[in-house]
Protein backbone atom coordinates (compact mmCIF):
# COMPACT_ATOMS: atom_id res chain seq x y z
CA UNK A 1 0.00 0.00 0.00
CA UNK A 2 1.47 3.30 -1.00
CA UNK A 3 1.32 6.77 0.67
CA UNK A 4 -0.77 8.44 -1.89
CA UNK A 5 -3.21 5.59 -0.47
CA UNK A 6 -2.43 5.90 3.23
CA UNK A 7 -2.83 9.45 4.04
CA UNK A 8 -6.41 9.54 2.64
CA UNK A 9 -7.18 6.52 5.07
CA UNK A 10 -6.29 8.04 7.67
CA UNK A 11 -8.11 11.17 7.07
CA UNK A 12 -11.22 9.13 6.28
CA UNK A 13 -10.90 7.75 9.94
CA UNK A 14 -10.37 11.17 11.56
CA UNK A 15 -13.78 12.10 9.73
CA UNK A 16 -15.07 8.91 10.67
CA UNK A 17 -14.55 9.56 14.15
CA UNK A 18 -15.15 12.87 13.85
CA UNK A 19 -18.78 12.44 12.42
CA UNK A 20 -19.46 9.71 15.27
CA UNK A 21 -19.42 13.08 18.13
CA UNK A 22 -22.04 14.87 16.03
CA UNK A 23 -25.55 13.24 15.88
CA UNK A 24 -25.57 13.73 19.76
CA UNK A 25 -26.73 17.18 20.61
CA UNK A 26 -24.95 19.31 23.31
CA UNK A 27 -28.55 20.73 24.46
CA UNK A 28 -29.71 18.98 28.01
CA UNK A 29 -33.38 18.36 29.02
CA UNK A 30 -34.92 18.28 32.43
CA UNK A 31 -34.60 14.85 33.16
CA UNK A 32 -31.69 14.13 30.81
CA UNK A 33 -29.46 17.04 31.37
CA UNK A 34 -26.16 15.05 30.80
CA UNK A 35 -23.84 15.86 27.47
CA UNK A 36 -24.75 13.66 24.34
CA UNK A 37 -23.67 10.31 25.27
CA UNK A 38 -25.52 10.22 28.46
CA UNK A 39 -29.27 10.41 25.99
CA UNK A 40 -27.41 7.39 23.94
CA UNK A 41 -27.95 5.17 27.05
CA UNK A 42 -31.24 6.50 27.75
CA UNK A 43 -34.22 4.21 28.29
CA UNK A 44 -37.42 5.25 25.85
CA UNK A 45 -40.03 7.23 28.04
CA UNK A 46 -42.58 4.34 28.10
CA UNK A 47 -39.68 1.94 29.68
CA UNK A 48 -40.43 1.05 33.34
CA UNK A 49 -37.89 2.41 35.56
CA UNK A 50 -37.86 -0.59 38.08
CA UNK A 51 -38.78 -4.06 37.60
CA UNK A 52 -41.34 -3.78 39.47
CA UNK A 53 -42.71 -1.13 37.64
CA UNK A 54 -42.68 1.75 40.08
CA UNK A 55 -43.19 5.02 39.33
CA UNK A 56 -40.33 7.97 40.01
CA UNK A 57 -42.95 9.10 42.98
CA UNK A 58 -42.75 5.50 44.47
CA UNK A 59 -38.99 5.02 44.38
CA UNK A 60 -38.36 8.90 45.70
CA UNK A 61 -40.47 7.09 48.98
CA UNK A 62 -38.15 4.32 49.21
CA UNK A 63 -35.31 6.39 49.44
CA UNK A 64 -34.14 6.05 45.74
CA UNK A 65 -32.81 9.45 44.79
CA UNK A 66 -32.56 10.79 40.82
CA UNK A 67 -33.92 7.07 39.52
CA UNK A 68 -34.46 8.40 36.37
CA UNK A 69 -31.74 10.21 35.77
CA UNK A 70 -29.73 7.32 36.92
CA UNK A 71 -31.01 4.79 35.65
CA UNK A 72 -28.47 3.53 32.57
CA UNK A 73 -26.38 0.30 31.67
CA UNK A 74 -24.50 -1.61 34.71
CA UNK A 75 -21.31 -3.14 33.42
CA UNK A 76 -20.77 -4.86 36.66
CA UNK A 77 -24.38 -6.34 36.32
CA UNK A 78 -23.93 -8.21 32.83
CA UNK A 79 -25.32 -4.55 31.48
CA UNK A 80 -28.53 -4.87 33.11
CA UNK A 81 -30.10 -1.26 33.69
CA UNK A 82 -28.86 0.32 36.83
CA UNK A 83 -32.03 1.04 39.41
CA UNK A 84 -30.80 1.70 42.80
CA UNK A 85 -30.24 5.55 42.10
CA UNK A 86 -27.99 8.17 43.19
CA UNK A 87 -25.49 6.45 45.71
CA UNK A 88 -21.31 7.22 45.36
CA UNK A 89 -20.92 4.55 47.50
CA UNK A 90 -22.12 2.20 45.46
CA UNK A 91 -19.91 0.65 42.59
CA UNK A 92 -22.65 -0.29 40.80
CA UNK A 93 -23.73 3.12 40.12
CA UNK A 94 -20.20 4.62 39.29
CA UNK A 95 -19.99 1.55 37.12
CA UNK A 96 -23.37 2.62 35.13
CA UNK A 97 -22.40 6.41 35.12
CA UNK A 98 -18.55 5.58 34.04
CA UNK A 99 -20.59 3.47 30.98
CA UNK A 100 -21.72 6.55 29.67
CA UNK A 101 -18.29 7.90 28.81
CA UNK A 102 -17.46 4.11 26.86
CA UNK A 103 -17.70 5.78 23.52
CA UNK A 104 -14.94 8.50 24.47
CA UNK A 105 -12.53 5.59 25.83
CA UNK A 106 -13.60 3.72 22.75
CA UNK A 107 -12.59 6.78 20.29
CA UNK A 108 -9.54 6.99 22.40
CA UNK A 109 -8.41 3.52 22.01
CA UNK A 110 -9.66 2.70 18.20
CA UNK A 111 -7.54 6.14 17.41
CA UNK A 112 -4.04 5.13 19.18
CA UNK A 113 -4.10 1.48 17.20
CA UNK A 114 -5.38 2.68 13.76
CA UNK A 115 -3.64 5.82 14.08
CA UNK A 116 -0.30 4.00 14.73
CA UNK A 117 -1.08 1.11 12.28
CA UNK A 118 -1.62 3.23 9.23
CA UNK A 119 1.70 5.01 10.20
CA UNK A 120 4.12 1.90 10.54
CA UNK A 121 2.36 1.12 7.09
CA UNK A 122 3.29 4.17 5.70
CA UNK A 123 6.41 3.85 6.78
CA UNK A 124 6.97 0.53 5.67
CA UNK A 125 5.83 1.42 2.14
CA UNK A 126 7.87 4.37 2.31
CA UNK A 127 11.26 2.65 2.71
CA UNK A 128 10.47 -0.61 1.61
CA UNK A 129 8.62 -0.30 -1.94
CA UNK A 130 9.79 3.01 -4.39
CA UNK A 131 7.22 4.18 -6.44
CA UNK A 132 7.23 7.28 -9.05
CA UNK A 133 5.70 10.59 -6.94
CA UNK A 134 2.48 12.09 -7.75
CA UNK A 135 3.01 15.81 -9.51
CA UNK A 136 2.28 18.87 -7.18
CA UNK A 137 -1.60 19.81 -6.95
CA UNK A 138 -2.07 23.42 -6.44
CA UNK A 139 -5.58 22.89 -5.74
CA UNK A 140 -4.78 19.89 -2.55
CA UNK A 141 -2.30 22.78 -1.44
CA UNK A 142 -4.91 25.60 -1.23
CA UNK A 143 -7.62 22.72 0.23
CA UNK A 144 -5.02 21.45 3.13
CA UNK A 145 -3.69 25.09 3.75
CA UNK A 146 -7.78 26.50 4.35
CA UNK A 147 -8.43 23.12 6.37
CA UNK A 148 -5.15 23.58 8.14
CA UNK A 149 -5.94 27.31 9.15
CA UNK A 150 -9.04 26.02 10.09
CA UNK A 151 -8.43 23.26 12.41
CA UNK A 152 -5.68 25.64 14.04
CA UNK A 153 -8.08 28.28 14.85
CA UNK A 154 -10.85 26.05 16.37
CA UNK A 155 -8.00 24.19 18.48
CA UNK A 156 -7.07 27.80 19.83
CA UNK A 157 -10.46 28.46 20.32
CA UNK A 158 -11.15 25.01 21.94
CA UNK A 159 -8.05 25.72 24.57
CA UNK A 160 -9.90 29.45 25.38
CA UNK A 161 -13.41 27.41 26.20
CA UNK A 162 -10.90 24.85 28.19
CA UNK A 163 -9.33 27.32 30.11
CA UNK A 164 -11.76 29.48 30.49
CA UNK A 165 -14.78 26.43 31.70
CA UNK A 166 -12.01 24.16 33.92
CA UNK A 167 -11.16 27.25 36.03
CA UNK A 168 -14.98 28.70 36.40
CA UNK A 169 -15.59 24.74 36.98
CA UNK A 170 -12.71 24.95 39.79
CA UNK A 171 -13.75 28.16 41.39
CA UNK A 172 -17.26 26.94 41.61
CA UNK A 173 -16.74 23.61 43.11
CA UNK A 174 -14.30 25.14 45.90
CA UNK A 175 -17.22 27.50 46.68
CA UNK A 176 -19.88 24.59 47.10
CA UNK A 177 -17.30 22.74 48.99
CA UNK A 178 -16.67 25.77 51.38
CA UNK A 179 -20.52 26.85 51.64
CA UNK A 180 -21.57 22.88 52.98
CA UNK A 181 -18.31 22.55 55.34
CA UNK A 182 -19.34 26.04 56.64
CA UNK A 183 -22.66 25.00 56.69
CA UNK A 184 -21.33 22.04 58.85
CA UNK A 185 -19.70 23.70 60.58
CA UNK A 186 -22.26 25.99 62.03
CA UNK A 187 -24.69 23.30 63.18
CA UNK A 188 -21.34 22.09 65.14
CA UNK A 189 -20.62 25.20 66.66
CA UNK A 190 -24.38 25.78 67.81
CA UNK A 191 -24.64 22.25 69.23
CA UNK A 192 -21.52 22.92 71.21
CA UNK A 193 -23.07 26.02 72.42
CA UNK A 194 -25.89 24.45 73.38
CA UNK A 195 -23.96 21.71 75.24
CA UNK A 196 -21.87 24.68 76.51
CA UNK A 197 -25.76 26.09 77.98
CA UNK A 198 -26.64 22.66 79.78
CA UNK A 199 -23.20 22.74 81.47
CA UNK A 200 -23.83 26.52 82.74
CA UNK A 201 -27.63 24.91 83.81
CA UNK A 202 -25.72 22.66 85.85
CA UNK A 203 -23.48 25.04 87.86
CA UNK A 204 -26.58 27.34 88.55
CA UNK A 205 -27.38 27.76 91.85
CA UNK A 206 -30.17 30.06 93.58
CA UNK A 207 -29.89 30.94 97.62
CA UNK A 208 -28.59 27.61 97.33
CA UNK A 209 -30.83 25.76 95.63
CA UNK A 210 -29.95 24.08 92.23
CA UNK A 211 -31.40 21.82 89.71
CA UNK A 212 -32.23 18.29 90.89
CA UNK A 213 -29.33 15.39 90.60
CA UNK A 214 -31.35 13.28 88.07
CA UNK A 215 -31.70 15.80 85.79
CA UNK A 216 -27.98 16.97 85.71
CA UNK A 217 -26.98 13.28 85.51
CA UNK A 218 -29.47 13.46 82.42
CA UNK A 219 -27.42 17.11 81.54
CA UNK A 220 -24.11 14.89 81.87
CA UNK A 221 -24.99 12.32 78.99
CA UNK A 222 -26.91 14.47 77.35
CA UNK A 223 -23.39 16.29 76.50
CA UNK A 224 -21.54 13.29 75.75
CA UNK A 225 -24.33 12.45 73.09
CA UNK A 226 -24.08 16.49 71.57
CA UNK A 227 -20.62 16.72 71.43
CA UNK A 228 -19.98 12.96 70.00
CA UNK A 229 -22.34 14.59 67.28
CA UNK A 230 -21.14 17.44 66.88
CA UNK A 231 -17.53 15.87 65.96
CA UNK A 232 -18.98 13.51 64.30
CA UNK A 233 -20.75 16.32 61.37
CA UNK A 234 -17.30 18.30 61.29
CA UNK A 235 -15.39 15.49 61.04
CA UNK A 236 -17.74 13.19 57.98
CA UNK A 237 -18.05 16.64 56.32
CA UNK A 238 -14.36 18.15 56.46
CA UNK A 239 -13.30 14.61 55.33
CA UNK A 240 -15.68 14.44 52.30
CA UNK A 241 -14.70 18.15 51.33
CA UNK A 242 -10.84 16.72 51.48
CA UNK A 243 -11.44 13.63 49.03
CA UNK A 244 -13.41 15.57 46.67
CA UNK A 245 -11.25 18.94 46.68
CA UNK A 246 -8.26 16.42 46.38
CA UNK A 247 -9.87 14.91 43.09
CA UNK A 248 -11.15 18.44 41.72
CA UNK A 249 -7.27 19.58 42.09
CA UNK A 250 -6.22 16.48 40.37
CA UNK A 251 -8.97 17.43 37.31
CA UNK A 252 -7.54 20.63 37.26
CA UNK A 253 -3.77 20.02 37.26
CA UNK A 254 -4.88 17.74 34.16
CA UNK A 255 -6.76 20.01 32.29
CA UNK A 256 -3.84 22.99 33.16
CA UNK A 257 -1.45 20.46 31.34
CA UNK A 258 -3.45 19.34 28.89
CA UNK A 259 -4.88 22.80 27.61
CA UNK A 260 -1.09 23.99 27.69
CA UNK A 261 0.57 21.28 25.93
CA UNK A 262 -2.20 20.98 22.72
CA UNK A 263 -1.89 24.74 22.18
CA UNK A 264 1.64 24.45 21.94
CA UNK A 265 1.46 21.33 19.47
CA UNK A 266 -0.97 23.42 17.93
CA UNK A 267 1.12 26.37 17.30
CA UNK A 268 4.22 24.07 16.76
CA UNK A 269 2.71 22.01 13.92
CA UNK A 270 1.33 25.14 11.88
CA UNK A 271 4.48 26.89 11.83
CA UNK A 272 6.76 23.80 11.04
CA UNK A 273 4.18 23.34 8.23
CA UNK A 274 4.56 26.54 7.09
CA UNK A 275 7.92 26.50 7.22
CA UNK A 276 8.15 22.98 5.63
CA UNK A 277 10.04 21.85 7.77
CA UNK A 278 9.87 17.97 7.77
CA UNK A 279 11.45 16.39 10.39
CA UNK A 280 9.68 18.26 13.34
CA UNK A 281 6.54 18.07 11.74
CA UNK A 282 6.64 14.15 11.88
CA UNK A 283 7.77 14.68 15.22
CA UNK A 284 4.75 16.82 16.74
CA UNK A 285 2.53 14.32 14.54
CA UNK A 286 3.92 11.40 16.77
CA UNK A 287 3.42 13.39 19.90
CA UNK A 288 -0.38 14.22 18.92
CA UNK A 289 -0.70 11.09 17.98
CA UNK A 290 -0.22 10.12 21.83
CA UNK A 291 -1.78 13.43 22.98
CA UNK A 292 -5.17 13.34 20.59
CA UNK A 293 -5.48 9.76 22.71
CA UNK A 294 -5.14 10.85 26.05
CA UNK A 295 -7.26 14.06 25.70
CA UNK A 296 -10.09 11.79 24.10
CA UNK A 297 -9.77 9.94 27.53
CA UNK A 298 -9.91 12.96 29.41
CA UNK A 299 -13.02 13.66 27.60
CA UNK A 300 -14.16 10.44 28.94
CA UNK A 301 -12.81 11.19 32.63
CA UNK A 302 -14.77 15.07 32.64
CA UNK A 303 -17.95 13.79 31.49
CA UNK A 304 -18.14 11.23 34.13
CA UNK A 305 -17.29 14.23 36.34
CA UNK A 306 -20.99 16.43 34.38
CA UNK A 307 -23.22 13.64 34.64
CA UNK A 308 -22.21 13.12 38.76
CA UNK A 309 -22.88 16.46 39.32
CA UNK A 310 -25.55 16.26 37.63
CA UNK A 311 -27.10 13.25 39.29
CA UNK A 312 -26.08 14.85 43.03
CA UNK A 313 -27.78 18.02 42.14
CA UNK A 314 -31.16 16.02 40.63
CA UNK A 315 -30.79 14.31 43.87
CA UNK A 316 -30.39 16.98 45.91
CA UNK A 317 -34.06 18.51 44.79
CA UNK A 318 -35.38 15.44 45.13
CA UNK A 319 -34.45 14.62 48.77
CA UNK A 320 -35.42 18.68 49.14
CA UNK A 321 -39.22 17.47 48.22
CA UNK A 322 -39.11 14.42 50.10
CA UNK A 323 -36.63 14.61 53.02
CA UNK A 324 -35.54 11.48 54.87
CA UNK A 325 -33.17 11.52 57.59
CA UNK A 326 -31.27 8.39 56.04
CA UNK A 327 -30.47 8.69 52.56
CA UNK A 328 -27.01 8.41 50.44
CA UNK A 329 -26.88 12.15 50.93
CA UNK A 330 -25.49 11.78 54.73
CA UNK A 331 -22.62 10.61 52.94
CA UNK A 332 -22.15 14.30 52.01
CA UNK A 333 -23.79 16.15 55.09
CA UNK A 334 -24.84 13.84 57.37
CA UNK A 335 -27.80 14.69 59.45
CA UNK A 336 -27.45 14.63 63.55
CA UNK A 337 -28.64 11.04 65.26
CA UNK A 338 -32.31 11.76 65.81
CA UNK A 339 -32.10 10.74 69.26
CA UNK A 340 -29.39 13.38 70.24
CA UNK A 341 -31.84 15.89 68.73
CA UNK A 342 -34.89 14.52 70.23
CA UNK A 343 -33.36 14.52 74.05
CA UNK A 344 -31.20 17.73 73.41
CA UNK A 345 -34.49 19.57 72.52
CA UNK A 346 -37.05 17.91 75.14
CA UNK A 347 -34.07 18.24 77.93
CA UNK A 348 -33.32 21.96 76.98
CA UNK A 349 -37.35 22.71 77.70
CA UNK A 350 -37.36 20.83 80.78
CA UNK A 351 -34.26 22.58 81.90
CA UNK A 352 -35.86 25.99 81.07
CA UNK A 353 -39.04 25.52 82.41
CA UNK A 354 -37.14 24.05 86.06
CA UNK A 355 -35.08 26.89 86.21
CA UNK A 356 -37.83 29.31 85.56
CA UNK A 357 -40.23 27.70 88.28
CA UNK A 358 -36.84 27.94 90.71
CA UNK A 359 -36.48 31.57 90.53
CA UNK A 360 -40.13 32.26 90.91
CA UNK A 361 -40.03 30.13 93.71
CA UNK A 362 -37.45 32.42 95.19
CA UNK A 363 -39.11 36.16 93.93
CA UNK A 364 -42.50 34.81 95.50
CA UNK A 365 -41.23 32.99 98.58
CA UNK A 366 -38.32 34.74 99.25
CA UNK A 367 -37.76 38.65 97.94
CA UNK A 368 -41.57 39.77 97.88
CA UNK A 369 -41.87 38.60 101.19
CA UNK A 370 -40.77 41.19 104.07
CA UNK A 371 -39.05 39.37 106.09
CA UNK A 372 -37.99 40.20 109.94
CA UNK A 373 -34.51 40.83 111.22
CA UNK A 374 -34.64 37.38 112.98
CA UNK A 375 -35.26 34.90 109.54
CA UNK A 376 -31.48 35.44 109.17
CA UNK A 377 -30.99 33.25 106.12
CA UNK A 378 -33.87 34.97 104.40
CA UNK A 379 -33.84 38.08 105.29
CA UNK A 380 -32.27 41.26 103.93
CA UNK A 381 -34.20 44.08 104.35
CA UNK A 382 -36.01 43.46 100.93
CA UNK A 383 -38.70 46.47 100.68
CA UNK A 384 -40.45 48.11 97.87
CA UNK A 385 -42.58 47.38 94.65
CA UNK A 386 -43.10 43.25 94.43
CA UNK A 387 -40.68 42.26 91.76
CA UNK A 388 -42.34 40.46 88.82
CA UNK A 389 -42.24 36.89 88.15
CA UNK A 390 -40.69 34.92 85.06
CA UNK A 391 -42.82 33.95 82.10
CA UNK A 392 -42.52 30.13 81.63
CA UNK A 393 -42.50 29.10 78.29
CA UNK A 394 -43.48 25.99 78.38
CA UNK A 395 -46.57 23.97 80.40
CA UNK A 396 -45.82 21.30 82.58
CA UNK A 397 -46.57 19.06 79.94
CA UNK A 398 -43.48 21.17 77.66
CA UNK A 399 -46.22 22.70 74.74
CA UNK A 400 -45.78 26.54 74.16
CA UNK A 401 -47.51 28.45 76.70
CA UNK A 402 -47.61 32.74 76.21
CA UNK A 403 -46.66 34.50 79.04
CA UNK A 404 -49.38 36.14 81.61
CA UNK A 405 -50.29 39.49 82.51
CA UNK A 406 -47.53 40.97 84.88
CA UNK A 407 -44.96 38.21 83.74
CA UNK A 408 -41.54 39.52 82.63
CA UNK A 409 -40.27 37.59 79.25
CA UNK A 410 -36.81 35.58 79.22
CA UNK A 411 -35.14 38.22 76.93
CA UNK A 412 -35.75 41.39 78.81
CA UNK A 413 -35.84 39.81 82.42
CA UNK A 414 -32.15 41.61 83.59
CA UNK A 415 -33.21 44.35 82.28
CA UNK A 416 -36.68 45.00 83.98
CA UNK A 417 -35.49 43.41 87.56
CA UNK A 418 -32.33 45.59 87.09
CA UNK A 419 -34.67 48.41 88.62
CA UNK A 420 -35.69 46.05 91.86
CA UNK A 421 -31.98 46.15 93.23
CA UNK A 422 -30.83 47.56 96.27
CA UNK A 423 -27.55 49.29 97.42
CA UNK A 424 -26.23 46.60 99.94
CA UNK A 425 -23.70 46.63 102.50
CA UNK A 426 -21.03 44.08 102.69
CA UNK A 427 -23.08 41.66 104.63
CA UNK A 428 -25.54 41.79 101.66
CA UNK A 429 -28.39 43.96 103.54
CA UNK A 430 -30.32 46.38 101.52
CA UNK A 431 -29.54 50.02 102.36
CA UNK A 432 -31.97 51.45 100.36
CA UNK A 433 -35.46 50.27 98.69
CA UNK A 434 -35.94 47.22 96.55
CA UNK A 435 -36.52 43.52 96.11
CA UNK A 436 -33.40 42.22 95.48
CA UNK A 437 -29.36 42.58 96.44
CA UNK A 438 -26.81 42.58 93.78
CA UNK A 439 -25.70 39.35 94.82
CA UNK A 440 -29.38 37.61 93.92
CA UNK A 441 -30.00 39.73 91.12
CA UNK A 442 -26.68 37.67 89.61
CA UNK A 443 -27.56 34.99 90.85
CA UNK A 444 -30.91 35.85 88.89
CA UNK A 445 -29.57 37.00 85.78
CA UNK A 446 -27.03 34.48 85.29
CA UNK A 447 -29.98 32.25 85.66
CA UNK A 448 -32.50 33.86 83.42
CA UNK A 449 -29.14 34.32 80.77
CA UNK A 450 -29.07 30.55 80.87
CA UNK A 451 -32.84 30.20 80.24
CA UNK A 452 -33.46 32.49 77.28
CA UNK A 453 -30.08 30.91 75.65
CA UNK A 454 -31.80 26.70 75.73
CA UNK A 455 -34.88 28.33 74.65
CA UNK A 456 -33.29 30.42 72.05
CA UNK A 457 -31.73 27.09 70.90
CA UNK A 458 -35.10 25.34 70.43
CA UNK A 459 -35.95 26.08 66.58
CA UNK A 460 -32.41 24.91 66.11
CA UNK A 461 -32.85 21.80 67.82
CA UNK A 462 -36.25 21.43 66.04
CA UNK A 463 -34.39 21.58 62.69
CA UNK A 464 -31.66 19.36 64.22
CA UNK A 465 -34.54 16.74 64.59
CA UNK A 466 -36.26 16.56 61.30
CA UNK A 467 -32.89 17.27 59.22
CA UNK A 468 -34.45 20.42 58.16
CA UNK A 469 -30.70 22.13 58.36
CA UNK A 470 -29.68 20.10 55.93
CA UNK A 471 -32.68 20.36 53.56
CA UNK A 472 -31.90 23.71 53.41
CA UNK A 473 -28.02 24.07 52.92
CA UNK A 474 -29.09 21.73 49.76
CA UNK A 475 -31.65 23.86 48.80
CA UNK A 476 -29.14 26.45 48.58
CA UNK A 477 -26.93 24.45 47.13
CA UNK A 478 -28.51 23.12 44.08
CA UNK A 479 -30.60 26.78 43.37
CA UNK A 480 -27.38 29.18 44.10
CA UNK A 481 -24.46 26.42 42.86
CA UNK A 482 -25.85 23.46 40.41
CA UNK A 483 -26.71 25.82 37.32
CA UNK A 484 -22.91 26.81 37.73
CA UNK A 485 -21.41 23.62 38.24
CA UNK A 486 -22.88 22.03 35.24
CA UNK A 487 -22.69 24.76 32.80
CA UNK A 488 -18.61 24.79 33.14
CA UNK A 489 -18.41 21.53 33.43
CA UNK A 490 -20.38 21.53 29.90
CA UNK A 491 -18.14 24.42 28.83
CA UNK A 492 -15.05 22.10 29.81
CA UNK A 493 -16.39 19.04 28.21
CA UNK A 494 -17.05 20.93 25.25
CA UNK A 495 -13.59 22.77 24.80
CA UNK A 496 -12.01 18.55 25.41
CA UNK A 497 -13.85 17.70 22.45
CA UNK A 498 -13.10 20.72 20.30
CA UNK A 499 -9.46 20.47 20.91
CA UNK A 500 -9.58 17.05 20.53
CA UNK A 501 -11.53 16.83 17.44
CA UNK A 502 -8.94 19.75 16.12
CA UNK A 503 -5.90 18.16 16.56
CA UNK A 504 -7.14 14.94 15.47
CA UNK A 505 -7.74 16.31 12.18
CA UNK A 506 -4.68 18.95 12.08
CA UNK A 507 -2.22 15.91 12.65
CA UNK A 508 -3.39 14.71 9.03
CA UNK A 509 -3.25 17.97 7.65
CA UNK A 510 -0.05 18.66 8.65
CA UNK A 511 1.47 16.22 7.07
CA UNK A 512 -0.76 16.76 3.53
CA UNK A 513 0.25 20.42 3.32
CA UNK A 514 3.75 19.93 4.16
CA UNK A 515 4.15 17.43 1.53
CA UNK A 516 2.27 19.78 -0.56
CA UNK A 517 4.64 22.38 -0.22
CA UNK A 518 7.31 20.29 -1.09
CA UNK A 519 6.42 19.19 -4.21
CA UNK A 520 5.35 23.04 -4.38
CA UNK A 521 8.86 23.54 -3.90
CA UNK A 522 10.77 21.42 -5.81
CA UNK A 523 8.14 20.08 -8.97
CA UNK A 524 8.96 16.96 -10.31
CA UNK A 525 12.02 17.10 -12.68
CA UNK A 526 14.39 19.22 -10.62
CA UNK A 527 15.69 15.98 -8.20
CA UNK A 528 19.04 15.02 -7.95
CA UNK A 529 20.74 11.64 -7.54
CA UNK A 530 19.35 11.04 -4.50
CA UNK A 531 15.82 10.98 -5.65
CA UNK A 532 16.60 7.81 -7.82
CA UNK A 533 16.12 6.00 -3.96
CA UNK A 534 12.41 7.13 -4.17
CA UNK A 535 11.42 6.25 -7.53
CA UNK A 536 13.37 8.34 -10.36
CA UNK A 537 15.51 7.38 -13.13
CA UNK A 538 18.39 8.59 -14.67
CA UNK A 539 19.60 7.84 -18.32
CA UNK A 540 22.49 9.29 -20.63
CA UNK A 541 22.50 11.20 -23.42
CA UNK A 542 24.61 10.81 -26.35
CA UNK A 543 27.36 13.37 -24.96
CA UNK A 544 27.25 10.87 -22.03
CA UNK A 545 24.78 13.58 -19.78
CA UNK A 546 22.68 11.85 -17.24
CA UNK A 547 18.53 13.55 -17.09
CA UNK A 548 15.24 12.44 -15.80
Amino acid sequence: MSAFLMKPLILYFSLVTTTFLLPFPFSFGEESPSPPFYDAFQPSPDMSLAPNNLDEQDLDSTLVLAPRRTYRKDPLDHFQMYTAGWNITNRHYWASVSYTAAPFFAIAAIWFVAFGICSSLICVCYFCRPRNPYGYSSFAYALSLIFLLLLSIAAVIGCVVLYTGHEKFYSSTIDTLQYVVSQADDTSDTLRNVSQHLAAAKQTNVVQVSLPPTLQTDIDHLQTMIDTSATMLTTTTEQNSRDIKKLVDSVRLALILITAVMLLLTLAGFAFSMLGMTGPVYIVVIAGWILVSATFILCGIFLIVHNVTGDSCRAMNQWIQNPNAHTALDDILPCVDHDTAQQSLTKSKEITSQLVDLINTVITNVSNINFASNFVQLYYNQSGPLLPTLCNPFHPDLSERPCSPGEVDLHNATEVWSGYVCRASPSGICLTTGRLSPNLYSQFSATADVCCGLYQYSPFLIQLEDCSYARQTFMDVETNYCPGLQKYSQRVYVGLVMVATAVMLSLVFWAIYGRERRHRCHPRGTGTKGDNQRGFVYAKDDDGDEHK
